[in-house]
């Protein structure tokens, strides 16, 4: 049995003994690369890099965490990221966080605050830094707490939990919402819809809350029979305001919860021989990048989700160094873009 030593049919890890050697640096240069400090020349940098290319050397990310207690990893967990504005807002979210050299494991609740919970926990076996999470529908802000509770670095993202006592990042929906219903009435519709979207999220209560604050500033009494609540989808829309055009006395514009519903309606009026912008004025919200393609283009509310991600990103890594620090809310003011969707004075 002579010969087996602790190398035979094992290949042993590259050090950082290894790579000093083969870049004719000190170890504490090679440390200060990996750790991609300012303090090295290029000329070396780029030396020593290139050992750790010629000799396969990966990081042992596992005694660097026993050594700093940091996993460098943060969680993220997105209400439904098939929705194209989440789509974005997660791509924004996990930009923000590479910038701070943070991996970012991703996950779609799909509105279910059980799979939600779970990945809560896993992250947490993994020790993970810190969590973002766009909380599901029915989310209970005693789940929150708790996280608080016990210590977890946490920050809420475009919803909000009335009472969870973290930190939130998200936009401005009420008075984003106000200033679109707002525009339409400043065109002469009084007959105006709102669709999609209900009260048991938060942007949903703010965006139909200023709906009916844009009304009630101007005098015009709010028929609930245009106030239709539904999914985020386009068959959701096609499907509402065909319905809304049978009515005795229709509407002649709509503000919608988000962009997809718009583009559904704007695909309804179509089927029934109406033109957007010319025969029904449509808004959306969010101003997905597809908004500015339709044709027409749509009128829509802007939430900067790269700027939100930024954000998040932020007050996450501020509370994972302040763990004590008081409660931040950052709310950001949404930007309305007027397009063709919204037709012109009547």
């Amino acid at each position: 049995m002579a010969g087996r030593g602790k190398s035979a049919g094992r290949p042993q890890r590259v050090t950082l003994h290894d790579l000093a050697d083969h870049a004719g640096v000190s170890r504490a240069t090679v440390s200060l690369v990996l750790r991609k400090s300012p303090l090295v020349a290029a000329k070396t940098r780029e030396a020593v890099l290139e050992s750790v290319r010629a000799l396969g050397y990966v990081y042992n990310r596992g005694a660097a965490n026993l050594r700093t207690q940091r996993s460098h990893t943060i969680g993220v967990s997105i209400n439904e990221i098939t929705n194209p504005y989440f789509t974005e807002l997660t791509a924004a979210i996990q930009r923000a966080f590479l910038k701070h050299g943070r991996v970012v494991f991703i996950a779609n609740s799909e509105e279910d605050p059980a799979r939600q919970d779970d990945f809560i926990a896993t992250m947490r076996e993994y020790n993970a830094d810190g969590l973002a999470i766009c909380p599901s529908r029915g989310t209970s802000r005693e789940t929150l707490r708790r996280l608080k509770k016990q210590g977890v670095a946490c920050v809420l993202v475009s919803r909000d939990i009335a009472g969870s006592g973290l930190d939130y990042a998200g936009h401005a929906n009420e008075a984003g919402m106000c200033e679109a219903t707002e525009h339409l009435i400043g065109l002469g519709h009084r007959r105006i819809a709102m669709l999609g979207g209900n009260d048991l999220v938060s942007t949903g209560r703010e965006r139909r809350g200023g709906y009916r604050k844009a009304l009630g500033l101007h005098g015009i009494t709010i028929d609930e029979a245009l106030v239709v609540e539904g999914d985020a989808t386009r068959s959701f829309g096609a499907t509402a305001v065909r319905r809304l055009l049978a009515l005795k006395d229709p509407p002649t514009a709509a503000v919608c919860f988000n962009d997809v519903i718009a583009f559904g309606v704007m695909l309804g009026l179509r089927q029934v021989g109406r033109e957007p912008g010319r025969d029904f004025a449509v808004i959306g919200y969010d101003d997905l990048a597809e908004a500015e393609l339709w044709v027409p283009g749509l009128s829509t509310v802007r939430n900067d989700t790269k700027t939100l991600g930024e954000t998040a990103a932020q007050l996450l890594l501020d509370r994972i160094e302040n763990p004590d620090a008081p409660v931040r809310r950052v709310v950001l003011q949404p930007k309305f873009v007027i397009r063709e969707s919204s037709g012109g004075r009547r």
